[in-house]
């Protein structure tokens, strides 16, 4: 094996808390090398600090990183200047924040190249052209004067990875690239990065937090756990043959089945010809020309215990499903809760549907208020329900909705979001839906936010829950692999429309479509 970075014995810490601890690894020449593990576990840092680009407060206490015969822990600020972006080059998370909104996308792909090269106006202007069809930009290369916020998210990581080879880098370090994209976007930007990395023939250090995007395109694989390398070998090894208990969890979650169905004949949820459009108004007196077509005559039945998942990309009328069900949009055809027409419902019998009917969101840290403390979270409902409640009846649903989230009164109480976890903060999102004791709850995205092993935790308490108390689901997402754990059916929206339905196993074992088709192998 050439190796093209070697990291010896690193330790990275902050206050003297050791959060890196003695890492060895090898970065292989025009293969993939790919650090999988947890938020907190350290494989960011360790990717930051080949480029000495780790925050102000932390301390390197010991190792070496060595490319081209250097360490780079050792070296002065002018040689790593020099390499960054032209022999190690980034990839970040998340595009919008990583590109200037006040610059073009044309000056922020010449500044690169002309901080490491000295070449003409018309030669700069050139490359930039060439990078731009060679990552698939073939119409932003016609004009390249637009800004970030003109281009997609898909876009905008495209752009990202021709800046980042733009001076043909020995090796590339991408963290997370794909997180905050779309499955089908995320299959693309693979499918580019890998094509890249084959056509110049450099290396890859791949971050992650997704076993289903390692699988695609890691040729050797270190697994990290508070701040330690547990496990690393090839792809295949490590799939086929895992070692450690934690590497084993995270390949099984993988392959995650909801074996049990708990619906009964009751029907608490019917859709009917459900058509949701937004006007597009133009013109001094803003009439209307057009509609955006959201949602087209969607039609489905929610049984008593029973889950169905909501399963497409951006785009494809998920949100505006749940805002219609919940009578918070305008929109055509019916929606029956138990039986009963919402449409003919008064402004009382809305706010009493909504104690059955209760949403648990994507981002437990944004959806819980910072300024409340936990009882007043989870019992603004109850007071907003039922005000003349007793101080003791309201204590006891309290230790009862916490209970059931495996959550304890006496430690939770009294704090305020910040001080939980991710996971905790959605057990707390979970209980505040939970308390009005609904017969329906929609579940929008409710793991993206949260790391693989959180969100097995998560989905196995929603199962529990559910054969608990019968409870029925519309699970949102986009994530096939989650809604497989969950779902006893899945509709798979695309552009507002349904273009398939069916029980989850038929759909994994027989997908009809080939943007189905797509979206079950972003996660096999």
């Amino acid at each position: 094996m050439d190796k093209i970075i070697t990291v010896n014995n690193l330790s990275i810490s902050f206050n003297n808390n050791k959060v890196v601890k003695n890492i060895n690894l090898n970065i292989i020449k025009g293969k993939t090398t790919a650090i999988v593990g947890e938020s907190g576990s350290g494989k960011t840092l360790t990717a930051l600090s080949i480029l000495k680009l780790l925050p102000n407060n932390a301390l390197i206490e010991n190792g070496k990183i060595i490319f081209q015969n250097r360490n780079i822990l050792s070296e002065t600020k002018n040689f790593i200047q020099k390499i960054r972006g032209n022999k190690i080059a980034t990839i970040f998370q998340e595009p919008m924040t990583s590109l200037n909104p006040l610059h073009t996308i044309e000056k922020q792909i010449e500044e690169i190249i002309i901080t490491h090269n000295k070449l003409n106006y018309n030669e700069v202007k050139k490359i930039t052209k060439s990078l731009l069809n060679e990552v698939g930009l073939s119409e932003i290369a016609n004009r390249p004067k637009v800004y970030p916020y003109e281009l997609s998210g898909g876009q905008r990581q495209r752009v990202m990875i021709a800046m980042s080879i733009a001076n043909n880098p020995d090796v590339l370090i991408a963290d997370e690239p794909t997180t905050a994209l779309d499955v089908t976007i995320q299959m693309q930007i693979l499918e580019l990065l890998s094509n890249l990395q084959k056509k110049l023939g450099m290396a890859m250090l791949f971050i992650t937090h997704d076993l289903s995007v390692v699988k695609k395109i890691a040729d050797y694989v270190y697994v990290m756990k508070s701040g330690e390398i547990i496990e690393s070998n090839m792809k295949e090894e490590i799939f086929n043959n895992p070692k450690h208990e934690y590497t084993k969890r995270l390949v099984s979650s993988y392959s995650n089945k909801k074996t049990n169905i708990y619906k009964k004949d009751e029907e608490v949820l019917r859709i009917d010809e459900l058509k949701v459009w937004y006007p597009i108004k133009k013109g001094i007196l803003k009439r209307t020309v057009g509609h955006v077509k959201a949602i087209k005559n969607l039609s489905f039945t929610l049984r008593k215990g029973e889950s169905i998942g909501i399963v497409g990309e951006s785009g494809s009328g998920k949100t505006s499903l749940i805002l219609a069900i919940l009578r918070l949009i305008k929109s055509e055809g019916n929606v029956f809760i138990n039986g009963k027409d919402i449409k003919l419902f008064n402004k009382k019998e809305i706010l009493n549907m909504r104690k059955d009917i209760q949403i648990v969101f994507q981002d437990p840290f944004s959806s819980l208020s910072p300024r409340m403390n936990i009882e007043e979270i989870i019992s603004e409902g109850i007071n907003v329900h039922y005000p003349d409640i007793s101080k003791e009846m309201m204590e006891e649903k309290l230790r009862k909705v916490l209970d059931n989230v495996d959550l304890k009164y006496s430690e939770t109480i009294e704090k305020y979001p910040h001080e939980f976890s991710g996971g905790q903060r959605q057990r707390i999102a979970i209980a505040r839906a939970l308390i009005l004791e609904p017969k329906i709850l929609v579940l929008d995205e409710p793991t993206s936010a949260l790391d693989i092993t959180v969100q097995n935790q998560i989905i196995s308490l929603l199962n529990e829950l559910q054969k608990k108390l019968s409870l029925s689901y519309v699970f949102i997402s986009h994530d096939m692999r989650v809604i497989r754990s969950i779902a006893d059916k899945i509709i798979v929206l695309k552009k507002g429309a349904v273009i398939e339905e069916k029980n989850t196993e038929e759909i994994f074992n027989n997908p009809e479509t080939e943007y189905t088709k797509n979206l079950i192998r972003s996660v096999l």
